[in-house]
């Protein structure tokens, strides 16, 4: 009798466990039609498990992940390469992605865009989320869920999401079910294409601040992401992407001190805002008026960015390599048939 009073109760518990489980994949934003950032940091376990390696690593917000393309950076140079990027990713998050990045493989170049070093202390809950929710669990997830909570958020409801999306129920609808188990691929190696073309309009530029110093925790950060490069054989490159609207303004005092750090630290600093061998034309390279770059821009960055990649750190061109050949190929013919498709 009380064996099978045992047995009830856990089956009642397995029971419970399923469908909490359940419930739980079906009331978390699935960033499938809307909100596509979103789905852009569990994209990469898929190529980490296939055994797929990188040359180069890009780490950072949407001016990587809308800046460059992997699959152009290998038909031209044959460098191998993922962006591991999200939406307002804060720099402490780019270093723990970066070091759970190389428990899975060791790139050549790390290359970080140094737009979020102006931000000093926790942002925004939802963008915490599109970072840190689709992370595989480990010492460092959790280390970087630590850094980046706002004072609104709990520790507990990274650990049960239920906790923070209970309340989605009302939301739900059929794209909550289609993807209960399994996620549409949004990106091409961590690049969100943009085929559309919103000119630049306007000549607006970052009203004063008070104080132009950059948040000291950014510079503990960066230290310790050059240290963890240095530790697995990693050149770190620091760059600004070309662009620069009023809405993320990059202002002068904060380059200089970029520059500075970089000097002193035997740092590569690369600011391509008003670079213009880059070629882009802001009338047809944006798809917003200015804030983030389309396709045809990303395009150029990537071509511009890809011939310093090859002479400059010496980046290898595998394209002589027949099997990782193979892979990439594919990737390139997917690109161009996803690029076809959006236009």
């Amino acid at each position: 009798m009380v064996k099978k009073r045992i047995i009830s109760v856990i089956a009642a518990l397995l029971v419970l466990i399923l469908l909490l489980y359940l419930a739980t994949l079906i009331l978390m934003p699935k960033y499938m039609s809307v909100s596509k950032e979103g789905a852009l940091i569990s994209e990469y376990y898929t190529e980490a498990d296939l055994g797929n390696t990188h040359q180069v690593i890009f780490v950072g917000d949407c001016e990587v992940y809308e800046s460059f393309v992997p699959p152009v950076l290998w038909d031209e140079y044959g460098i191998t390469s993922y962006i591991r990027g999200s939406a307002q990713q804060l720099i402490w998050q780019s270093y723990y992605l970066l070091e759970e990045t190389f428990e899975y493989e060791s790139p050549d170049v790390v290359v970080f865009n140094v737009l979020s070093m102006k931000y000093g202390e926790p942002q925004n809950e939802a963008y915490n989320r599109m970072t840190l929710d689709k992370m595989r669990w480990s010492g460092i997830k959790a280390d970087a869920i630590n850094a980046s909570m706002t004072e609104e958020e709990n520790f507990a409801s990274y650990i049960f999401p239920l906790l923070r999306f209970h309340s989605r129920w009302n939301e739900l609808g059929a794209e909550d079910f289609r993807y209960m188990f399994k996620r549409d691929k949004v990106s091409h190696n961590g690049y969100l294409m943009q085929t559309s073309v919103v000119p630049k309009e306007s000549d607006r530029v970052g009203e004063e601040l008070m104080d132009y110093t950059l948040p000291e925790i950014g510079f503990e950060y960066l230290d310790k992401m050059k240290s963890l490069c240095e530790e697995n054989g990693a050149e770190l490159v620091l760059i600004k992407s070309p662009t620069n609207s009023w809405k993320f303004w990059w202002y002068d005092e904060w380059d200089r001190q970029i520059e500075d750090y970089a000097e002193k630290n035997g740092l590569d600093y690369y600011n391509f805002i008003g670079e213009e061998d880059i070629g882009l034309d802001w009338s047809c390279d944006t798809y917003d008026g200015g804030i983030h770059l389309n396709v045809y821009g990303a395009e150029k960055m990537t071509l511009y960015f890809g011939k310093i990649l090859s002479e400059v750190y010496g980046v290898e061109d595998l394209r002589t390599d027949d099997d990782i050949s193979g892979v990439w190929d594919k990737k390139y013919d997917d690109y161009i048939k996803a690029k076809e498709e959006s236009i």
